[in-house]
C-alpha cells in the first residue's frame, strides 16, 4: 500500500468512527436487505478532488457498491454536472453520505482555489506553494489537492525539510549562524530561511543560502530583493498574499509564491447527493 492509500484509510476510518460511534440509528429504517441508487451532482464551478477518500467511504461499508464516475480528479466541473452515480446496500450509501461528502467537498474546494492562483500567475516563472497550515489530519490530503489544482508541494511536516523562521533565529545567534547550525544538523534536507528585511536578505545570501523565504515584502522590496540576489538563491514571497495580488507578486520576478489560504480559508464545494430506493434484494 502506498502512503497516501494508507492515508485514504485512516482518513476514512476516524471519519466514519467519528460519525458512526455505535451506529446509524435513522438508517436502523431501512430494511438491511434493500438497495438504493445514488447520483452525485456539483452545484458549482470547481476541480473535482478527493474521488479516492469518496469512493472509500462507501466500500468500507458495502465492500460490493459500485461507483460508477463521469468526472476524475482534476477535471474542472460545471454548475449542476453529474459527478457519478452509486448503487449499493441502502443503509451503507446512507450512512457514508455526510463523510463521504466532507472529504469530496474539502479537498475539491482546496484544489479549486489552487487552480484559481496558478491561472492567475501563468505566464510567469513563479510557482504556487502549500504550507503546513492545514486541517488537523488531513495533511497528506490537502498536500494531494494543491498537486491536483496544479499547486506545488513543500515539506510535509517538521521532519523532512528546515525552514528557519524569526523565532529560530531570535533563539540563536542570527541568520548566518542559523543557517550554519541547520547545515549541520539537517542531514541532506533542503534548508529554507525565512528574512524580513533586506539586510536580513542581504545577511542569509552572504552565508550561502539557497531558498529564502521573503516574509510580508512589500512589491518593491520584492523587486528590490530579486535584483540583489541575482539568482543566488530561489525566492518565495508569502504574506499577505491573496488572489487580488498574487499576479503583481509573481511579476516582481520571485521563483515562488506560497499560500495558506489554499489549505486553511477555504469554501467547500456544493455538492449533492441525491437516493432513491431500488427495493430489496439483489440489483
Amino acid at each position: 500500500m502506498t502512503e497516501l492509500a494508507a492515508d485514504i484509510q485512516r482518513n476514512v476510518s476516524a471519519a466514519l468512527v467519528e460519525d458512526i460511534g455505535s451506529g446509524d440509528l435513522t438508517a436502523a429504517l431501512i430494511p438491511q436487505s434493500h438497495r438504493a441508487q445514488a447520483k452525485l451532482i456539483c452545484r458549482t464551478g470547481a476541480i473535482l478532488c478527493g474521488s479516492a477518500w469518496f469512493e472509500a467511504c462507501f466500500r468500507r461499508l458495502d465492500p460490493d457498491v459500485r461507483i460508477t464516475w463521469n468526472a476524475y480528479d482534476g477535471a474542472k466541473l460545471d454548475p449542476n454536472q453529474l459527478l457519478c452515480r452509486i448503487d449499493g446496500n441502502a443503509r451503507a450509501v446512507l450512512t457514508a453520505e455526510r463523510p463521504a461528502l466532507n472529504f469530496l467537498q474539502t479537498l475539491s474546494a482546496t484544489a479549486t482555489a489552487t487552480r484559481r492562483y496558478v491561472d492567475a500567475v501563468r505566464g510567469t516563472q513563479a510557482k504556487i506553494m502549500d504550507t503546513r497550515k492545514t486541517l488537523p489530519g488531513l495533511r497528506a490530503a490537502q498536500k494531494y489537492a494543491v498537486k491536483i489544482g496544479g499547486g506545488e508541494n513543500q515539506r510535509i511536516g517538521l521532519y523532512d525539510g528546515v525552514l528557519i523562521k524569526e523565532n529560530h533565529i531570535a533563539l540563536t545567534s542570527g541568520v548566518a549562524a542559523a543557517l550554519s547550525q541547520a547545515r549541520a544538523t539537517a542531514d541532506g534536507v533542503r534548508v529554507q530561511i525565512e528574512v524580513e528585511t533586506m539586510v536580513q536578505l542581504e545577511e542569509a545570501l552572504c552565508a550561502g543560502a539557497t531558498l529564502v523565504l521573503l516574509d510580508n515584502f512589500s512589491l518593491d522590496n520584492l523587486r528590490a530583493a530579486v535584483r540583489v540576489n541575482q539568482g543566488r538563491a530561489e525566492l518565495e514571497a508569502s504574506g499577505g498574499i491573496t488572489i487580488a495580488n498574487v499576479r503583481e507578486v509573481a511579476e516582481t520576478g520571485v521563483d515562488r509564491i506560497s499560500v495558506g489560504s489554499l489549505t486553511k480559508d477555504i469554501a467547500a464545494v456544493d455538492l449533492s447527493l441525491l437516493v432513491e430506493m431500488k427495493g430489496s434484494g439483489s440489483p
